[in-house]
């Protein structure tokens, strides 16, 4: 609808309005003195004594008698035919529905028209009585009058009773009622004007009660919330049945900034992730009630739950099954790595485990069925023995070799972990390695680090968190170059913040991102830089700063979307991420023992230092290997001199396939063969136990998409919808 032109009385300014002396045919008989000049003001009309004057005239007499556009005698009559051919509701009351030179006129007439009332509030209770275009949810005249009523009380331009005035209390008694129909825009207004928040409690309590009982759950707590009830409202009676419709965020603003609904509120959540709980016996409370109960899952209220935790700093014991069922999930993760996947070391597993379950009886209990689930008895009782698990919860086979392993002493497994002709060594001498721990050391290796033109390695390494929510603090920081590798101790470096060894680090590190001549390398590398500003605040836009780097993980994407797999590629091996590239590439995956150690305790031990450098010094081999032969890793040649010039692709870019150099053979079809489908025309959706299915199905060159544990399954449906999303893969650490 187009918003009718400004009357041209407004525009011109001149007095075009007049006063008759007798009411007009047809005009309406109304007792009471007029309140309402001010309304006048939406005509665009003007009259000589002043537009706002309080009109003790004819007691017929309306907001005004406009000059050749006909009368207009009572408010109820103005409200259902609107002003001046501007309706009373719609886009026009909007502010974007108005020019700014009309919308400050309007504020300047009323402004002189509230000032002149006698009782501006009550003039505009009387209007909102009289009118029921504004509860309706569009803008409407009645609620811009409203709204600038507001704006002249708190610039003091026009009179407002005295603060608890025996007037104000009965003004404040009528908006009350009104509050309980005003859409949500209007009430922040209302109880501003009519100072509700300091009005007596009892009416206004009675007023969301009333809407809780007609189930207008959404209404009653935006009004608490505006009248600041909170402390005098049942939290739980409030929020749960807007918790069963999904509405989470109007429950998350309605206990901002009370500490103790805060901590009400997640134990209400908590009690709803218990084993064995039933959220629709809650839900039959509300059978009048649209409800979401697939978004009330234990899983999704568990993440909920952990990101109030983080967002207010509150004490994680305040949600035990939470935290509990985060612990289980964490120990079916370790599990997996340790007894399938073979990828964690044993005093690294066993930390984490003992850490986790500590003397929690029913964690213990999840823990015993998750190693006798498995039918590698010497490995579990490895296990077992690394754990001091006592030998009666054991199954009698498992026991057996537990008495055997103590009675041999044996410490080793069967095969041994380190397969070191297995995986990918670091190529240069042990002496080449370097610990960066003080601004000293920053000095003595600051040319090497910063010299122009050269290409380095960067990644970064963190303790693994389980059951605690946050991101992690990276530990360790790797810069490799050609036969150096750098290891920068990042608790040390960066405390305290404005010591000398934290500004020799943020100097260094802003150097070495920010100049374009040295071609910095990462797997993931905006992540990693993300989580390097999370832990040394001065360097939050590390991000922004970085020019001249290579993203191999864009790389990698476009090497895996080609038709066949990249030579050297074992599919039975089962290497992913940055180790996946380093075999597709290299010949050899990276030896992932260390990925779950420790990396906060100091020292390090020497298969973590030997780890984090191989981690970072194979990226240079990669890029080198890459930059030398692209053709045969399905790489373009224009993809290998943006390589070598070390330039930036775009967010989400990648390069160009190159074009198949041979034909595929043809064989011939028969006559009633289905027509063939290219692997990479499959999309696969895998949960985070069939890990190892999706390594081997991408190797086939089969899109696949791993959900990462606690994932919400929302994300497969997802997956078949375009855009198309690319598979998770994991990161280089």
């Amino acid at each position: 609808m187009e918003t009718p032109p400004p009357p041209r009385a407004m525009l011109d300014g001149g007095p075009q309005a007049l006063w008759e002396p007798q009411p007009p045919a047809g005009a309406l008989q109304t007792p009471e003195r007029c309140v309402w000049p001010c309304l006048s003001i939406l005509e665009g009309d003007s009259c000589p004594q002043g537009l706002f004057e309080a009109i003790s005239g004819p007691p017929w007499a309306g907001p005004q008698q406009v000059l050749g556009q006909g009368s207009r005698s009572d408010l109820n009559h103005w409200s259902g035919q609107g002003v001046a051919g501007w309706p009373c509701t719609g886009p026009c009351w909007s502010r974007r529905g108005r020019p700014a030179a009309l919308e400050t006129v309007l504020r300047e007439e009323a402004q002189r028209g509230f000032a002149a009332l006698e009782d501006p509030l009550a003039a505009l209770l009387d209007m909102l009585d009289s009118s029921r275009g504004w509860r309706g949810k569009g803008p409407s005249l009645e609620a811009w009058v409203t709204r600038d009523l507001k704006r002249c009380l708190q610039a003091q331009l026009c009179p407002g009773p005295a603060r608890g005035s025996p007037g104000l209390k009965q003004l404040q008694a009528r908006a009350v009622k009104l509050l309980a129909e005003s859409p949500p825009g209007l009430i922040e207004p209302l109880v501003s004007i009519f100072q509700l928040q300091d009005a007596d409690r009892s009416p206004l309590l009675a007023q969301v009660h009333r809407l809780h009982q007609e189930g207008k759950f959404k209404e009653a707590i935006v009004l608490g919330a505006k009248l600041r009830l909170q402390a005098d409202l049942d939290v739980e009676k409030m929020c749960l049945p807007l918790l069963l419709q999904d509405k989470a965020d109007l429950v998350e603003r309605y206990v901002d900034g009370f500490p103790d609904l805060q901590r009400r509120l997640l134990a209400l959540m908590d009690s709803w992730c218990q084993p064995g709980f039933d959220i629709r016996v809650v839900a039959r409370r509300y059978p009048q009630t649209t409800l979401r109960l697939e978004r009330l899952s234990p899983r999704a209220l568990g993440r909920q739950v952990l990101r109030l935790l983080e967002q207010h700093g509150l004490d994680p014991d305040l949600c035990p099954n939470v935290i509990t069922q985060q612990r289980l999930a964490a120990l079916r993760y370790l599990c997996y790595k340790r007894l399938v996947e073979r990828s964690v070391s044993r005093e690294s597993w066993a930390e984490h485990v003992q850490g986790l379950v500590g003397q929690d009886q029913w964690l213990q209990e999840q823990l015993l069925q998750l190693l006798t689930s498995h039918d590698n008895t010497a490995l579990v009782a490895q296990c077992a023995l690394d754990l001091l698990l006592p030998e009666e919860r054991l199954p009698a086979s498992v026991a057996a070799e537990l008495r055997q392993l103590r009675i041999q002493e044996r410490t080793a497994e069967a095969p041994p972990e380190d397969g070191k002709d297995d995986h990918y060594q670091l190529p240069i001498p042990r002496e080449h390695l370097h610990f960066l721990a003080s601004w000293e050391d920053l000095a003595r290796h600051q040319e090497e680090l910063l010299q122009p033109g050269q290409v380095v390695g960067m990644d970064l390494e963190w303790r693994p968190s389980f059951g605690a929510g946050g991101r992690p603090r990276a530990s360790l920081m790797q810069v490799a170059v050609e036969g150096r590798v750098f290891l920068l101790d990042l608790p040390r470096l960066s405390s305290p913040a404005g010591g000398q060894a934290a500004q020799a680090f943020f100097r260094l590190v802003s150097r070495l991102l920010a100049d374009p001549s040295i071609t910095k390398l990462g797997y993931g590398l905006a992540g990693d830089l993300r989580s390097l500003g999370a832990s040394c605040p001065a360097l939050a836009q590390a991000e922004k700063q970085l020019r001249g780097s290579v993203d191999l993980l864009q790389v990698h994407r476009q090497m895996r979307a080609a038709d066949r797999p990249a030579p050297g590629v074992d599919g039975a091996a089962g290497p992913r991420g940055l180790s996946l590239l380093v075999q597709q590439v290299l010949g050899k995956p990276l030896d992932k023992v260390q990925q779950l150690s420790n990396w906060d305790r100091r020292p390090l031990c020497e298969g973590q230092l030997v780890y984090a450098a191989a981690d970072v010094y194979c990226l240079l081999e990669v890029y080198w290997a890459l930059c030398r032969e692209p053709a045969r890793f399905h790489l373009s040649g224009d993809l290998a001199r943006s390589l070598r010039r070390g330039e930036r692709a775009g967010p989400g870019e990648l390069p160009p396939l190159q074009k198949a150099s041979t034909s595929p053979q043809q064989v011939p079809a028969g006559e009633d063969a289905a027509p063939e489908v290219p692997a990479r025309a499959f999309r696969v959706v895998c949960d985070s136990m069939l890990q190892g299915l999706a390594r081997r199905l991408r190797c086939l060159g089969i899109d696949v998409l791993v959900l990462a544990t606690g994932e919400d399954h929302r994300r497969a449906a997802e997956f078949f919808l375009p855009p198309r999303l690319p598979g998770r893969r994991g990161g280089s650490s």
